[in-house]
């Protein structure tokens, strides 16, 4: 009997001490461009998912499924424009989770998806994707599809991350009638004019007046952006700090204002994550993004780590372009000091909290204070590391 409690309390130690070595769960990180690349037959596919910029919306995303198809049913998108091609191929790509496995195991034999059609909210009721499983085979068929439109079969899974992401090869392009109409191309937009109608008067002439940064956003538009512009009492705040910056360093601030991609409120709202700015396009070296992060109630907030700036108003939403007035200039840690978050109070002891019952006392404990960055995980660690040793000794101590 000795023998047997030894032996489970020397596994308890080394299952402890295995647990703190074994790294700390992260989320999930893809990319689709670089799975597919190792798929020649569906270079196509891979292809247009970066010409039309959903590549970079796959990307962005914790939980999605992408149902492509090889380069011969590609042909199939041969004559329409790339506008439609991409409302086409937003239907192939699942906001949610849907591997090999949970195919098989459909509830009733059939369920309906939403895909990222849906969330454009220009495709009213259409957008969905019914997935059904009958005779041992699964079909995918959008709501809207017209009677002579057959049915998409899946062909096999072509690479998992479980319950984050599933790339799936079905028999041909979904057909959807909505997702299929004709878009009719870009109306060409004076930037300055618009601008300076809608709240940003201000930014309009610091951006025209940047020949560099002007250009960059200029030629970006009709192939997808979004653009954030301060509101002239932002503009009229920062005024002092961008005059003192360097000619290079101001050209940066302003493109650090542009998302060289297409974003409608409603995804705004619907996704929280990272965003690369033109800015990161003109200097390699530096990063230049910032998080979009959804706020309480219906608010969106830029989150610079140096500034945290809210979307007031729409200036203007014409996919493939986007402009949303932000209540301050953006600051990016590139160029600015970063704003450390307060550390969370420290929890009242109960000697404290008896204190606080019998008088005034202004003492605090300031060995609890802690600063938190999100992004290091050393304490995280250092603390399985301590409750492992502390299980590990407990557990030899009981085999003495």
């Amino acid at each position: 009997m000795a023998i047997v409690r030894r032996s489970v309390l020397l596994w308890l130690a080394l299952t402890a001490v295995a647990m703190a070595a074994a790294p700390a769960a992260a989320a999930g990180k893809h990319n689709i461009t670089t799975i597919l690349a190792a798929h020649k037959e569906y270079s196509k596919f891979n292809e247009m998912l970066s010409k039309t910029r959903l590549a970079n919306d796959i990307n962005r995303r914790q939980t999605i499924t992408v149902l492509c198809v090889d380069n011969a049913a590609m042909a199939a998108l041969d004559h329409y424009s790339l506008q439609t091609i991409r409302h086409i191929l937003q239907t192939h790509i699942l906001v949610d989770y849907y591997g090999e496995k949970k195919l098989d195991k459909l509830a009733k034999g059939s369920t309906q998806s939403s895909s990222l059609f849906q969330e454009t909210g220009t495709s009213g009721m259409s957008g969905y994707v019914n997935i059904t499983r009958k005779g041992g085979k699964v079909e995918f068929m959008s709501v809207d599809a017209d009677d002579t439109a057959k049915p998409s079969r899946f062909v096999k899974s072509v690479k998992e991350f479980p319950y984050d992401l599933a790339v799936l090869q079905v028999s041909s392009i979904i057909s959807s009638a909505e997702a299929e109409a004709p878009v009719p191309p870009p109306a060409p937009i004076d930037l300055v004019d618009l601008l300076s109608k809608k709240h940003c008067k201000s930014f309009a002439a610091l951006l025209s007046a940047n020949a560099d940064a002007f250009r960059a956003v200029n030629e970006t538009k009709d192939n997808g952006l979004t653009l954030f512009c301060p509101v002239d009492a932002a503009v009229a705040a920062f005024s002092p700090a961008f005059k003192n910056l360097t000619a290079k360093a101001k050209t940066a601030i302003l493109l650090y204002h542009a998302v060289p991609d297409y974003f409608s409120l409603q995804l705004l709202k619907s996704n929280n994550g990272k965003v690369t700015t033109l800015a990161t396009a003109s200097d390699a070296k530096k990063d230049y993004s910032f998080d979009v992060e959804n706020g309480k109630g219906e608010a969106v907030v830029l989150e610079t780590k140096v500034v945290d700036s809210k979307i007031t108003a729409t200036v203007a939403d014409m996919d493939p372009f986007a402009c949303y007035a932000v209540d301050k200039f953006l600051k990016p840690k590139e160029l600015f000091k970063v704003v450390e978050a307060p550390a969370p109070a420290p929890e009242p002891s109960k000697k404290k909290s008896k204190a606080a019952d019998g008088g005034d006392d202004d003492s605090s404990d300031d060995s609890s204070d802690e600063t938190t960055d999100k992004g290091d995980a050393a304490p995280a660690v250092l603390a399985r590391w301590f409750t492992a040793a502390a299980t590990a000794v407990a557990a030899l101590a009981l085999m003495g």
